[in-house]
């Protein structure tokens, strides 16, 4: 499930479950068939291999973009970083672009864009949508201004654990 403190909202495992599942039904019953499914890595790796897997979709890809470079603290705009995604392969094709929230939008709003330049019919899905952002995902599973608590991410590394 998912709960809701005052100061953050925490996704569990098995809410990302729920959710995901609940974004999928939303894009089948939208009538839209994405041919591939692109992540925004890191945090739209998991949410998006998900939510390939509810749809049965198996050529998927992801792009790297970095802007938030902590908890808070974003860099002035977002970047693309490698390894860069085959952008020829997705020229005509019906792309579902997937993240795990839309904070600021930019983020999503720079990957719409650059896959669009690239011919690609996009859709975009995010977990969460907060009030903040520039760019309306077309499904998402909950709005929020909270921060948000994501299970693969809310006890930071190991490396960080371990004093590394």
């Amino acid at each position: 499930m998912e709960n809701t403190t005052s100061e953050r909202e925490v996704l569990t495992w098995d809410g990302f479950g729920e959710a995901s599942r609940e974004i999928a039904r939303a894009i089948v019953a939208d009538g839209f068939a994405p041919e591939v499914v692109v992540a925004i890595a890191r945090g739209g790796l998991l949410p998006a291999g998900a939510i390939a897997y509810g749809l049965d979709v198996k050529n998927c890809g992801a792009i790297n973009v970095e802007f938030y470079t902590g908890v808070g603290t974003v860099l002035d705009a977002p970047e693309v970083l490698p390894p860069e995604l085959d952008m020829t392969y997705l020229d005509g094709r019906r792309v579902l672009l997937v993240d795990d929230v839309a904070d600021s939008g930019r983020t999503l709003a720079l990957a719409v864009q650059l896959l669009t330049d690239r011919g690609a019919e996009v859709r975009t899905a995010t977990i969460y949508t907060k009030p903040t952002t520039v760019i309306q995902p077309d499904y998402a599973f909950r709005d929020t201004s909270l921060w948000i608590d994501f299970p693969w991410s809310a006890h930071g590394s190991v490396l960080d654990e371990a004093g590394l």
